[in-house]
């Protein structure tokens, strides 16, 4: 942080704390800098410039010297923490995925400026192609944890997980939220320091903090924020990529190509679900592998590509007749396979201008879902029915589809509901027109919804 001018008080206690002199803190510094590939001539004088003030470190050294305080603390500290941020706007930029998850939980929990303001990019859709893993491995494994993980720790992360999942289906992205992210921050993300009694357990601990930031990032997208959501999806292909190099990390490309498809932002999709299908394929269950094909086919018609995107969607449906689960629960979160392929079907066939073929996947993707256990789902698939519906000129039916939506979407804390009904308010408009029955009564609910 060029040009600080005032003592830097946290780093002064921090250090204090860790009880190491100004020499001994360079060393580390140079060490872990050494184990990222990187020769640093780091000395004592240094550290004392960052403690006074006069300088800062630059590039990726104050994330080596986050490191180095938390190993020495044997609790994350972020850079956050050692007062390397320019103010509340900043974005952390932590390299470790753990310091990474810690910062955007706290700063949700904090309310913090940065997560607040940040913006979707179309540049960090294609993170995981540019992404070293290698790097970021070295760095996770060069730790020696103080605190002994068992298998009920993780155990208790996903129950936790499977139950505000639950909770958010039925209730909106909105509730739970920093409970969510309190957890995630303040206890799964630091389990990840501990030491585990074998790699198996290990694996499945960074799985299982990997499905939580998941689960983050769809609260934030429910929401309509979409940067805090992108930055939650990119931490979470990180430590999906310690859990499994294979079909976890290829499931959460997937998960970064798919938010980029709901904003109409295709760029980069279609190479970076090819990434996940070359990842995935040949680690992964029949189910799972349709997931990745169906996204893949919704990137094609994005881009226009009809024979490829019909293509994938054959794929998608072969890959579905396969009986050789078991289903790991990274991709279970998203519910029924089936009914999945068939919504994201009849996304595919919006674009490509299939309205018939549209309705027909509606409809299907309806009879696939538990309406009590996933009651946003049939409140967006119903909206999505009437629209569909509407493009055929079946004012009528538009409505009664519309009116069950609606009526679903009741105590809802979800901005995809509100778009969802803020969309169909022109149409409602020119029903209202040529007397529709049942319009003026929906129309009246739609304001009523949206006030």
């Amino acid at each position: 942080m060029v040009g600080q001018r005032d003592p830097n008080s946290l780093l002064r206690d921090a250090i204090s704390a860790a009880g190491c002199t100004y020499e001994a803190l360079a060393r580390d510094v140079r060490h872990v800098a050494a184990e990222n590939g990187e020769m640093l001539q780091t000395n004592k004088s240094a550290v004392s410039h960052w403690v006074n003030g006069s300088r800062a470190p630059s590039g990726q050294v104050g994330q080596y010297l986050a490191e180095v305080l938390t190993r020495r603390a044997g609790r994350t500290i972020t850079r956050t923490e050692i007062g390397l941020h320019a103010g509340e706007a900043e974005e952390p930029a932590e390299a470790d995925p753990v310091l990474a998850v810690t910062d955007l939980g706290r700063a949700d929990v904090e309310r913090r400026r940065f997560l607040a303001i940040a913006a979707f990019t179309t540049a960090g859709v294609a993170m995981p192609l540019s992404h070293d893993h290698e790097a970021t491995a070295r760095m996770l494994r060069a730790r020696t944890g103080t605190s002994l993980v068992g298998a009920e720790d993780v155990d208790v992360v996903r129950q936790i997980t499977t139950a505000f999942s639950a909770a958010d289906e039925r209730l909106g992205g909105g509730h739970g939220l920093t409970t969510v992210c309190a957890y995630l921050a303040d206890t799964a993300a630091p389990m990840l320091r501990g030491r585990f009694p074998s790699e198996i357990l290990r694996r499945a601990a960074f799985g299982a903090v990997a499905e939580l930031a998941y689960l983050a990032e769809w609260k934030h997208h429910d929401l309509d924020q979409e940067g805090a959501a992108q930055r939650y999806y990119q931490v979470g292909y990180q430590l999906a990529c310690e859990a499994d190099p294979q079909g976890h990390a290829a499931w959460m490309m997937r998960a970064l190509a798919h938010q980029a498809l709901s904003l109409k932002q295709p760029h980069h999709c279609v190479d970076l679900v090819e990434g996940a299908l070359r990842l995935g394929l040949g680690h992964v269950d029949g189910q799972t592998e349709a997931l990745l094909h169906i996204t893949h086919a919704r990137a094609y018609a994005a881009t226009e590509e009809s024979a490829s995107a019909a293509r994938a969607l054959l794929a998608a449906e072969d890959a579905l007749l396969r009986d050789d689960g078991p289903q790991p629960s990274y991709s279970r979160v998203s519910g029924p396979a089936a009914g999945t392929v068939a919504s994201h079907t009849a996304r595919t066939l919006t674009d490509l201008a299939d309205h018939i073929g549209t309705e027909q996947q509606h409809r299907d993707a309806l009879t696939r879902w538990d309406p009590v256990k996933y009651k946003r789902v049939h409140a967006l698939t119903h909206a999505d029915l009437g629209d569909s519906l509407a493009a055929q000129v079946r004012a009528d039916e538009a409505v009664a589809a519309w009116t069950q939506a609606l009526s679903l979407m009741e105590g809802m804390t979800s901005d995809r509901t509100r778009k969802a009904i803020s969309s169909i308010r022109s149409t409602l408009a020119v029903y209202q027109h040529r007397r529709v029955p049942g319009v003026a009564d929906l129309a009246r609910r739609a304001r009523e919804a949206l006030a």
